[in-house]
């Protein structure tokens, strides 16, 4: 495995060939939040940076936070900004991308960490959506099938052209192509192994539809962040002290994991294709892999059915 210490360097030497765009969705804290804060230094803030997310405050501080160029050499001025949306509503995604594709025709770096850490059993919104399944898989498939013309612009333009997902390549298991979405079998459990095949497979999809981009579902590890602490759960609220003492040792830091799966984009997966990387940012190929071609179609027919039945209610 390549040290940290290496990565950081070869992160930092990135070069790009026109000031890169990139995008945040779910970055106003933890994993998202440091992928924000490490491009920030690895372009010595010689770039467009926008968060998508619920927390202004948390988000103005990240932006206001960021290196900026030499004002003298830098025109126009670089983008700091954050687009407030609550991705549980797909009527919400919706409005945010075309919000984004009015003004942002190029993106050359879409990142999504959207998520939430609870307890409670199916949650639906009045789309019939449950929330957490809609910031684990429907709302980043959206985010990404709304805004690939904008990243396609960006790998034509500049030959940058990247998606990554973050939640957990390598962690789910087999899916009930009788209960997509788990209408009728949804546990904690089931939820947990659902969502990582469906990013999985959901990458494969628009590598097919888009074979000049590089799309990446990651597995980041255990990160410390305040996911627990700001969960909705009474139980994991209470617990998150001890999680992120106790556990320490076992864990990461944001930033550290931030530099890693940048390592991913950089350089693990530097050329078009559908990846799948561990928390060292390093390709795990197809380990612990779960899908076919048909498990693929119908979960894409199945997400595009469901998301225009939630956006017609």
């Amino acid at each position: 495995m390549v040290s940290l210490a290496s990565i950081r360097s070869s992160n930092a030497a990135v070069t790009h060939p026109a000031r890169p765009v990139a995008l945040f969705v779910g970055g106003t804290s933890g994993i998202g939040e440091g992928m924000a804060r490490a491009f920030g230094r690895h372009t010595n803030g010689n770039a467009d940076i926008i968060i998508v997310g619920r927390n202004k405050a948390a988000a103005d501080g990240i932006l206001s936070s960021l290196p900026l160029p030499d004002v003298a050499s830098t025109s126009p001025p670089v983008v700091r900004e954050f687009i407030q949306c609550d991705a549980t509503r797909m009527k919400n995604v919706d409005a945010t991308t075309r919000d984004i594709l009015s003004r942002y025709p190029k993106i050359n770096y879409l990142i999504v960490s959207t998520g939430i850490l609870t307890m409670a059993g199916r949650d639906e919104t009045e789309e019939g959506i449950d929330k957490k399944l809609a910031l684990h898989y429907y709302a980043r498939w959206k985010f990404i099938q709304d805004l690939l013309p904008s990243v396609n612009k960006g790998k034509t333009e500049d030959e940058t052209g990247s998606v990554m997902s973050v939640l957990a390549a390598g962690m789910g298991g087999s899916i009930d192509l009788g209960d997509l979405g788990l209408k009728k079998t949804f546990s904690l459990k089931n939820a947990a192994m659902a969502a990582p095949t469906y990013n999985d497979l959901m990458m494969e999809s628009f590598y097919e539809k888009h074979p000049s981009l590089s799309l990446i579902h990651s597995y980041p590890g255990f990160v410390r962040t305040t996911l627990a602490a700001t969960s909705p759960s009474v139980i994991i609220r209470g617990s998150s002290f001890l999680m992120n003492t106790v556990f320490r040792p076992l864990t990461t830091s944001a930033d550290d994991c931030a530099e890693y799966m940048w390592h991913g984009i950089y350089s693990t997966a530097n050329k078009a294709g559908a990846w799948r990387i561990n928390a060292s940012g390093e390709d795990i190929g197809k380990k612990s892999y779960y899908g076919d071609e048909e498990q693929r179609t119908r979960l894409w027919n199945h997400t595009s059915e469901e998301i225009e039945s939630a956006m017609k209610k």
